[in-house]
């Protein structure tokens, strides 16, 4: 459906940045925290020779999507066997470094505050996750993010996402209407908020911490946007490619987003406190608030 906030303009910001650590004079943080989604068209992540090796699906545990790793704790996690181990951790562990100098250049005033990075390489073709994927796994139907095991009580979810396709292959995106107008529409669709099954999920091990009402919330908007078989088709989207060697960052439980085409992909995950943004009132955390009038954390 066509909508004019939804115009390139309005809904994105392209950033001519050629290498990672270069400084930025446009507002990257404003628009950021607006919902727009920045576009990096020139900022690539060259790998290395013996690192192109790596971009096989099977080197994925068939029991997962992809390969995640934690700079914190060195963590990886998703690989089909031990051997390739140390190369690909060395890949993600670059990629993060990489990440850190672009938020320090972009966004100055979050460098020591974004906080729990995890990054993933994405090895397999969207469309084949998708055919394997039931409705509420498949992230080509317009979502915002929101953690079902991992509460995190309003903090913010920035990612940065880098196409690595040696073939030259876009990354297809969709990206939807702005987060008060996603509210305004589903809000009234989502079930009622019980404290108790969220202690009992804790309990049982369902969740590493207690499910806050905002958590609740944001869960059911995930599930209610993915099973809307007409919103997805006519709703208010905006189609993006992003072209192979290209970068770009989004709030993602944010701005509702949706990956059609492409394969070969890093992606780098941060928290952010809504206490640490410039426009705390464009948080969903307080959109949702400000609706229901009362604090929801």
């Amino acid at each position: 459906m066509s909508d004019p906030q939804l115009s390139p303009e309005r809904a994105t910001l392209s950033l001519p940045l050629t290498h990672w650590a270069q400084p930025c004079e446009q507002d990257a943080l404003g628009a950021l925290e607006q919902g727009k989604v920045l576009l990096l068209p020139a900022l690539g992540f060259a790998l290395q020779a013996q690192e192109l090796a790596l971009l096989t699906p099977a080197l994925v545990d068939p029991k997962r999507k992809n390969i995640s790793y934690n700079a914190q704790s060195g963590r990886l996690r998703g690989l089909a066997s031990g051997d390739n181990a140390a190369a690909v951790s060395a890949l993600l562990a670059r990629y993060h470094r990489d990440c850190l100098q672009l938020v320090a250049n972009l966004f100055p005033a979050w460098h020591q505050r974004l906080h729990t990075p995890v990054n993933t390489l994405r090895l397999h073709p969207v469309n084949a996750w998708r055919a394997a994927s039931t409705w509420r796994k498949d992230d080509s139907r317009l979502h915002v993010d929101a953690f079902p095991s991992r509460p995190n009580h309003g903090q913010r979810i920035l990612r940065i996402f880098t196409n690595i396709n040696p073939h030259g292959e876009s990354r297809q995106w969709r990206i939807g209407e702005p987060f008060p107008r996603l509210v305004q529409r589903f809000l009234p669709r989502l079930k009622g908020y019980s404290p108790w099954i969220c202690r009992l999920q804790r309990q049982l091990g369902i969740t590493r911490g207690l499910r806050s009402h905002y958590d609740h919330l944001m869960l059911q908007l995930h599930d209610a946007m993915k099973a809307d078989g007409d919103y997805q088709q006519h709703g208010p989207q905006l189609a993006l490619e992003l072209p192979a060697g290209s970068s770009w960052i989004c709030f993602s439980d944010q701005t509702p987003h949706a990956a059609m085409a492409g394969q070969y992909l890093l992606e780098q995950t941060f928290l952010l406190a809504v206490a640490d943004m410039q426009q705390a009132d464009n948080a969903p955390l307080r959109v949702l608030e400000n609706h229901l009038g009362k604090a929801l954390v």
